[in-house]
């Protein structure tokens, strides 16, 4: 039976059956239906030939099982010269960058009742003109390499080995932890003693950490070598986190054998 369907040509009626064959392909070689027809099935083959990746559920990723979240605070060619210049002056140090090698991990409060408002704070280049013996000494901003949140959630605001202003005499050798909260009106929480422990437990394992210490030690570091002030008589009373607090810190890290300062 001859074919039904067949397209009217423009060659003589007396075709032979090559011609004829070839006369059909290329009807269907210019058939839009057909160009179609073989897309989906070239797509439909290379989809069943491709392997396709194995679907990956989205985790937290921890250091030692320690979440730590980065939000880093303004860290411009200025915040950078006024650093160079701070260590310059109080520590005798000349370098082209800001970085340090941490001994030392100090505790302290913001005495800011917000992890926002405190990160604001620490965000700015220049220190505040309310705090004039401060500013006497350098108008770098102060900060710290950490923030930790009332919840115990720790934020990450510069690298561990950048300088941050947070302790006379050692900000040269020190590593600053800063806790959300004060002593009276916003007490530090349980939850910031476990991440405070938990992130010096992890610092110790990362860099030569000797001591440990609270802000309000910190002149019982004078006595030992790692404190070093150029200017005489530059020193401020603090409080913060209070005895409680490094009390509760110490006692979970009563196996790294950290150092206080001396007399403490």
């Amino acid at each position: 039976m001859g074919l039904e369907f067949a397209p009217k040509f423009t060659s003589p009626p007396n075709h032979n059956v090559a011609s004829r064959v070839s006369a059909a392909f290329s009807f269907w070689r210019n058939s839009s239906f057909l160009k179609f027809l073989l897309v989906i099935l070239l797509v439909t083959a290379s989809a069943a030939q491709t392997p396709q990746p194995t679907k990956v559920e989205p985790k937290t990723v921890r250091k030692n099982d320690l979440k730590i979240i980065d939000k880093p605070i303004q860290f411009d060619q200025e915040r950078i010269r006024l650093t160079q210049e701070y260590m310059r002056k109080h520590y005798a140090i000349e370098q082209n960058d800001i970085t340090i090698k941490p001994q030392a991990i100090v505790l302290h409060y913001t005495a800011i009742n917000s992890f926002l408002s405190t990160w604001n704070y620490f965000n700015r280049t220049r220190i505040e003109a309310e705090r004039p013996e401060l500013q006497r000494e350098s108008e770098l901003n102060v900060s710290a390499q950490f923030l930790v949140d009332r919840d115990g959630t720790i934020y990450r605001l510069m690298p561990e080995n950048w300088m941050a202003r947070h302790c006379i005499g050692l900000n040269h050798v020190a590593i600053g932890v800063e806790n959300v909260g004060d002593e009276k009106d916003f007490p530090l929480t349980d939850a910031q003693v476990d991440a405070d422990a938990a992130l010096v437990r992890y610092l110790a394992t990362e860099f030569p950490i000797v001591y440990l210490l609270g802000h309000q030690e910190y002149r019982r570091m004078e006595q030992t070598p790692l404190f070093h002030e150029e200017v005489a008589g530059y020193r401020t009373g603090k409080s913060d986190p209070g005895e409680d607090f490094m009390r509760h810190v110490r006692a979970k890290l009563a196996d790294l054998d950290l150092k206080a300062p001396p007399g403490t």
